[in-house]
């Protein structure tokens, strides 16, 4: 007996920023998900795209205690936000070292290298946003540094010399930019932002089994619509 053909790879895109917490957390949770939903047949491809949370952030970033007070309006009130992402992290299986976090970095770069790995296929672009999360969250490097980058892009099977030749370029900046700029006139506000097949399904990291059902039910309604067209 012939055996059913195995479903294309449905498109999953994360609209993301390397230094949102919660991004890493989602990306966890997602891994989670999508395991659940590989055993019912389903396949996904995963792009990365660019969201800067602090757009307007000097090149060079900036000393990460006293910018974080100052957006929430207390040292204090920085550590309680602090802890509450440590907690979510560490029920993903994440441990965040906030005491190592120095700086709060542009991301501008990162997502120029984000950019990069995505032209050497999906697995590469998520072994570099993975190693980016690492780098800052866990290890507290400058994601906003050129050598650090280039750095991490070789610990992440990309090429360091291709990555730190095309970081001391303007090589696709203008297009991060655009893309950035498209997802906020979309009237996108907060990530990380999952999105199936071009339709926007949910933001947030939600807990894996929640994902899971999220896709499942957009899975349904693109192949009921599929159908009746």
């Amino acid at each position: 007996m012939a055996l059913p053909l195995a479903r294309a790879p449905s498109r999953i895109d994360i609209i993301s920023d390397a230094i949102c917490p919660w991004c890493w957390v989602g990306k966890r949770n997602l891994e989670g998900a999508l395991a659940l939903l590989a055993v019912e047949g389903e396949r996904f491809e995963i792009h990365w795209r660019p969201f800067q949370l602090n757009p307007d952030m000097p090149r060079e970033g900036v000393e990460r205690a006293s910018y974080r007070a100052a957006k929430f309006g207390s040292a204090e009130r920085s550590a309680e936000a602090d802890a509450r992402v440590a907690a979510a992290g560490q029920a993903a299986g994440l441990e965040f070292r906030h005491a190592l976090m120095l700086r709060t970095p542009n991301t501008i770069d990162a997502h120029r290298l984000i950019r990069l790995a995505g032209e050497h296929g999906p697995a590469m672009q998520d072994a570099v946003v993975e190693a980016l999360f690492q780098a800052y969250f866990h290890n507290g490097r400058d994601i906003g540094s050129h050598a650090v980058l280039a750095e991490i892009a070789g610990g992440a099977g990309l090429d360091a010399a291709e990555a730190a030749s095309v970081l001391a370029t303007d090589a696709g900046e203008a297009e991060v930019r655009q893309e950035d700029a498209g997802f906020r006139r979309a009237g996108l506000s907060g990530v990380p932002t999952f999105a199936l097949e071009g339709h926007v399904v949910f933001s947030g990291a939600m807990p894996p089994e929640q994902m899971a059902e999220a896709f499942r039910r957009g899975l349904a309604i693109l192949r009921e619509r599929a159908k009746a067209a």
